[in-house]
């Protein structure tokens, strides 16, 4: 057919009338010679997001009982016309660029790309969350190849992702949580040329208060706990990770105990405060890195990296407990809670 698009570009949705408008107004307006789709997939959503994106006579609305992000993607993908998939979330706004480069990255051999998450909120912690991420990316630039792909800017090849990767995300994982994770390791490990792309940059609504922050990075470690089950081999290191962030977790849990017993053991409060000094140098290099760009969030980020480990932290020592409950029953996400 001759007006078959090439590239389709999908956005799971759900209750995201607010923010879903802006998405898709900055999809029409991307540069490229190719002809592309919008899927937009309305998962579940109890608001008016399937009316809004319907409003727009280039968009085509799927629907499906509340589900998941993944199962909304792997929906997406098996409906689109196009060899190339582009993702974004209905929270994002894609800037000028954004589809041409996702779109040369897979025409030049590439068969998934992961772009960039920028944020103009004014709330302290979305400016730490930004920052972190940023640090990811200067570690993520040099590698000609990723085996890290998280889903708020990113595309694959069609037939890798559904064939390849076995019809695509692991539905059996509740909600958003590290589905896409564990589909980018699932397809590296297969040999996956996966490439970062910053050129592909959107704007992201991250967590603006400290509880959202500490519950995200909760979620995170417990799900980790079972696509490290899955993927033993990305416990030690993977493409996005800082390896600070890995040792601060170690000193966390050592931490922990070292101050229970503090106030009753000279020793322990040793330990404590050779622990916290450890944690605390630890975050230099990211706080030196961080006072360049934002002041403020350096001053901060000394307690929010200690914030972080201890989410992360409670969150894989929860998901360590319920898998160690199961007694060795074959595992599925969605029971794991």
């Amino acid at each position: 057919m001759a007006n078959k698009p090439a590239i389709s570009i999908i956005i799971p949705a759900y209750n995201a009338e607010d923010t879903v408008g802006a998405c898709i107004e900055s999809l029409l307006t991307q540069r490229t010679d190719s002809p592309f789709e919008i899927l937009l997939v309305d998962d579940g959503s109890t608001d008016g997001t399937a009316e809004t994106a319907s409003r727009y006579p280039e968009v085509k609305v799927l629907r499906q009982s509340n589900a998941g992000a993944g199962v909304a993607r792997n929906l997406g993908a098996r409906e689109a016309q196009g060899w190339m998939l582009l993702f974004i979330d209905a929270d994002c706004v894609a800037t000028p660029g954004w589809l041409e480069a996702l779109e040369n990255a897979l025409r030049s051999g590439a068969d998934g790309a992961k772009g960039t998450l920028l944020t103009n909120q004014p709330e302290l912690v979305a400016r730490f969350t930004q920052l972190e991420y940023e640090d990811r990316y200067d570690r993520m630039r040099p590698q000609r190849q990723i085996n890290f792909i998280d889903m708020g800017s990113a595309a694959y090849r069609r037939d890798v992702m559904l064939e390849v990767g076995q019809g695509g995300f692991d539905v059996s994982y509740p909600g958003a949580s590290v589905e896409d994770q564990e589909l980018s390791f699932r397809l590296a490990k297969l040999g996956c040329d996966l490439r970062f792309v910053p050129d592909a940059t959107v704007y992201h609504q991250h967590p603006s208060t400290v509880k959202a922050y500490a519950r995200r990075k909760f979620n995170i470690g417990r799900w980790k706990v079972l696509v490290h089950l899955r993927h033993p081999e990305r416990i030690v290191s993977d493409s996005h990770t800082p390896p600070s962030l890995k040792a601060q977790l170690i000193m966390f849990y050592a931490l922990v105990p070292a101050l229970c017993a503090a106030p009753f053991s000279a020793a322990a409060r040793r330990l404590s405060a050779s622990l916290l000094t450890a944690l605390a140098a630890s975050g230099v290099p990211f706080i030196v890195k961080a006072a360049r760009k934002d002041p403020l969030v350096a001053a901060v980020a000394p307690l929010m990296i200690l914030l972080r480990a201890a989410g992360l932290g409670g969150g894989v020592v929860y998901g360590v407990v319920k898998l160690v409950s199961m007694r060795g029953r074959q595992y599925s996400p969605a029971k794991h809670l």
